[in-house]
Parts: structure tokens; C-alpha cells; sequence
């Protein structure tokens, strides 16, 4: 004989704060593409040689994510041929702490400290 399954009765709470903040980090290789415009705008071919493991498609879906979550900016250039440049938001900018104390606190195990770090 089985169990009945119970109802909860506690309210629903509204949307937590902490999974709205980790949204904003979510997908692969977005808290790198976040960190590798933390100093300044990039170019796509930039953060493409910066993060050599990620592929351009993949790149194109997370700049585009971040663009609309509106943690970064895309600028046409003037240029010929056409490019853009990425760069970080006010917003982009308050996820820096998070994404710092993350790498402080990563690098405190011990397997972190023997791993080679990207250039």
C-alpha cells in the first residue's frame, strides 16, 4: 500500500531572490564572458581568442542571452566590414563582486590551485 500524496498549504512565496541572481548568470560560459569584459569592451574575435575552449555558436547564443537579460551592450562599429563591440552594463558591473568572491573562494581548494589558469 502506497502513500497519499499530501497538499502543501504553505503559501507560495513570491519569485526568490537568490534564483532571479543566479538566472542572470546562468548558461554556459557566461559568468567568462562576463569576467573577460569586466576590463573593457571587446570584440567578438577578442572574446572568442580570450575563451579558446568555447565555440562561435555558442559565444553568439550566450552574448545574445546576456544581451537580452540586459547585462551587456552590443555597439555597431563603423567599420568596414561592419563589427560590434560588447561591453558591460551597470548592471553587467554589479555581478563582478559575485563572480570575484566566486574565483576567491574557488581558489582556496586545493584542487584549484593546481589547475593552470587561462592567460
Amino acid at each position: 500500500m502506497s502513500l497519499r500524496v499530501r497538499k502543501n498549504k504553505a503559501a507560495i512565496p513570491p519569485a526568490c531572490p537568490i534564483d532571479e541572481g543566479v538566472k542572470l548568470l546562468s548558461g554556459a560560459w557566461a559568468p567568462h564572458v562576463i569576467w573577460y569584459l569586466s576590463q573593457q569592451p571587446r570584440r567578438f574575435s577578442e572574446l572568442r581568442k580570450d575563451i579558446p575552449a568555447i565555440s562561435a555558436r555558442v559565444l553568439s547564443a550566450r552574448l545574445r542571452e546576456l544581451k537580452d537579460r540586459g547585462i551587456i551592450t552590443r555597439t555597431l562599429m563603423p567599420t568596414s566590414p561592419p563589427s560590434a563591440e560588447y561591453a558591460l552594463t551597470a548592471l553587467g558591473r554589479e555581478l563582478l563582486p559575485a563572480l570575484t568572491a566566486l574565483v576567491g573562494v574557488a581558489l582556496k581548494f586545493p584542487a584549484a590551485t593546481t589547475r593552470t589558469r587561462p592567460a
